[in-house]
């Protein structure tokens, strides 16, 4: 049974004293004694405690103290930067802005309503998609703003974590605004992730991570709290975001290229872009936290992080086989099989693990054109311009 109510209450925990702190409590405390001398040095304590602390709160950011887990530095204090890849990354995904409600839906509405505008096969598509993604979001919203945010100590992280948290409001819009626009029984969509088991078993998958690093008790700072952190980003950079989508993106993008559903195709095409940048950011973030903390990256955890990959490619292969039990649009649930296996290749190399499914080919080259795996960078610099104000896309 999964329980989804999350409790944002936190447990006040006592914060220990500095030393100027406890030299200013001992003062305070020794000026009750009727002793002149303990008077003396109560005064000298205190002023003492109080340089200490005016000193201390002066002291400007130190650049090379700055770090992404278990820093030091004022997490307010958004320069002088230090990770430039994690603002820039920032500073491209709010050029990418865009709002479901800029995408006409028209033809989509007239599509769903024409008893021949779509197989029954590709309804099941559809209805299947949306009852994936429409918690999906929530989900990874969840895990940053009660989890990951409170663990990241570099502000230029944490910046960009706000505005990812941000567009998975969006595409959590996105998804709400096809499901109203075709007249979709709300209650059937948004509760799927309780009664389809192909959707409930990914997300059973995914929940432990998140509780892990919500709990309010939890704290970095230990190897293995570290290791929990460390592997719970890379659980949802690169497997939910990076791996669990892809089958979804690939099947309506494939409507779009039949001219079927266009205006759903366009949003997820708009979604696909952020993810692809959400996941290429925690990417960075783990590479970032595995240089600066190298002794997480043990033979053990490494080989635990192996076995995700693996369970993960079997759980989206399940939901491809329940979302297309027959041949539909071209695609088979076989042919995902080699996808998902490519794709998590591509996930292990990018955080300096060993391929988990050697010499496994991309059977889908036509998404090269959408979100080229091989060159997810180039698609952003290429086309960022092109989609900042939520243009139409063609599906030529």
């Amino acid at each position: 049974m999964l329980v989804w109510e999350d409790d944002s209450r936190t447990v006040p925990t006592p914060v220990p004293r500095t030393a100027p702190e406890q030299a200013l409590g001992s003062a305070r405390a020794a000026v009750s004694s009727p002793s002149s001398h303990a008077v003396a040095a109560a005064a000298h304590a205190e002023h003492t405690a109080a340089s200490s602390v005016v000193a201390r709160s002066e002291r400007r950011v130190n650049v090379a103290e700055k770090r992404i887990i278990n820093g030091q530095t004022d997490v307010n204090q958004l320069v002088p930067f230090k990770y430039k890849w994690a603002w820039e990354k920032y500073l491209a995904t709010c050029a990418n802005h865009w709002m479901p409600q800029e995408v006409n839906m028209s033809r989509d509405i007239a599509t769903w309503k024409d008893p021949n505008g779509l197989t029954e096969d590709e309804r099941r598509i559809i209805k299947r998609n949306l009852g994936f993604f429409v918690t999906a979001d929530s989900l990874a919203a969840n895990n940053i703003v009660l989890g990951t945010y409170r663990h990241i100590t570099a502000p230029e992280a944490r910046q960009f974590l706000l505005r990812q948290a941000f567009e998975e409001a969006i595409h959590t819009h996105a998804y709400q605004y096809i499901v109203e626009s075709l007249g979709l029984d709300e209650g059937e969509i948004f509760n799927a992730y309780h009664e389809v088991a192909s959707i409930r078993e990914k997300d059973e998958f995914l929940i432990p991570f998140i509780d892990a690093i919500m709990d309010p008790t939890f704290k970095t700072g230990t190897l293995e709290a570290d290791q929990t952190l460390l592997r719970s980003i890379i659980v949802f950079a690169c497997l939910m975001e990076g791996l669990f989508f892809y089958v979804g993106f690939t099947q309506i993008l494939a409507l779009g290229r039949q001219n079927k559903m266009t205006g759903a195709a366009e949003q997820y095409q708009y979604i696909l872009r952020d993810e692809s940048m959400h996941c290429n950011f925690g990417i960075d973030l783990i590479n970032q936290i595995k240089l600066e903390n190298p002794q997480l990256w043990t033979p053990e955890f490494k080989a635990e992080i192996r076995t995700l990959f693996e369970k993960a490619v079997e759980l989206e292969y399940r939901y491809a086989e329940d979302t297309m039990p027959r041949g539909v649009l071209g695609l088979n649930a076989s042919m995902f099989k080699g996808y998902l296996r490519y794709i998590a290749n591509r996930r292990a190399t990018q955080i300096g693990l060993e391929p988990l499914f050697p010499n496994e080919e991309n059977p889908f080259p036509w998404m090269s054109e959408m979100i080229d795996l091989k060159k997810e960078r180039n698609f952003f610099e290429t086309r960022v311009i092109e989609y900042q104000s939520g243009g139409a896309l063609s599906w030529d």
